[in-house]
């Protein structure tokens, strides 16, 4: 006989009374960190401090603890507490990439999803970039240019050398979420790239020259040719993803 009187539960078999009893003390324990103002690594109340204030069971406080380190908001120290996390976007990484390498009868769709996005972000930034960057950092990008020349022509992959320079390109606009969302598609490609062991740029010496066209366009203070150049780079990326290679750019 169906028993109307049970609540429904999840995969897990829990209530989901119990389910949003465990979320609503996560965000009870953010909004903590928000009143108190506690920066990463600041230590957090400890457990009995947690379930006075908060008014929950030990296990409810150990378990919204462990989903907000998922998360990076909290880092639990064994034997020593919990402290506040660094907050960092490696969660956004893991799961992007998960989301690519389990479309395993077309991840390659999964990763142009991911170029696409990052696309639209750079080729925005670029017209602010053009108005502010400075002459000492179009030097320090012509370094990094001359260094994947010299790499290209000795045969050698400079995929460090590519980060370094979508790294410094923006460091203009003073916005410090800019280089942690690109590092973060920059891990995504990587990792996958690294899982499904597809090969390095087959073409450096073009890599090199679109990325000194964005240099060119930027001395200039061109902002639409910046805006092109940055287009054509990406061209060049989605072409070379779509034949399963691992060139970044």
């Amino acid at each position: 006989m169906c028993r109307m009187s049970e609540e429904p539960k999840n995969s897990r078999g829990r209530p989901a009374r119990e389910r949003r009893v465990s979320s609503q003390i996560q965000r009870e324990v953010m909004q903590l960190i928000l009143d108190q103002g506690l920066r990463p690594g600041t230590p957090l109340p400890t457990e009995a401090d947690l379930m006075d204030s908060l008014g929950v069971s030990r296990n409810s406080v150990r378990e919204a603890l462990k989903a907000l380190q998922a998360l990076d908001i909290v880092e639990i120290r064994h034997g020593y507490g919990t402290y506040v996390g660094e907050v960092s976007l490696t969660p956004l990484v893991d799961g992007l990439t998960f989301r690519a390498l389990s479309q395993q009868a077309d991840d390659t769709r999964a990763l142009l999803e991911i170029l696409q996005v990052r696309e639209v972000l750079e080729e925005g930034l670029i017209r602010r970039v053009a108005a502010t960057v400075t002459d000492a950092e179009l030097d320090e990008l012509e370094g990094i240019v001359v260094r994947m020349e010299e790499a290209g022509r000795a045969g050698d992959p400079f995929p460090e050398l590519d980060r370094a320079f979508h790294e410094l390109l923006y460091q203009s606009l003073g916005n410090v979420l800019v280089p942690q969302l690109l590092g973060a598609f920059w891990n995504v490609f990587r990792r996958v790239a690294g899982v499904r062991g597809w090969t390095d740029d087959p073409s450096p010496a073009l890599t090199v020259r679109r990325h000194r066209d964005i240099l060119t366009a930027l001395r200039a203070r061109d902002v639409q040719q910046a805006q092109r150049a940055m287009a054509d780079h990406f061209r060049g990326i989605e072409s070379r993803a779509g034949q399963a290679t691992r060139g970044v750019g």
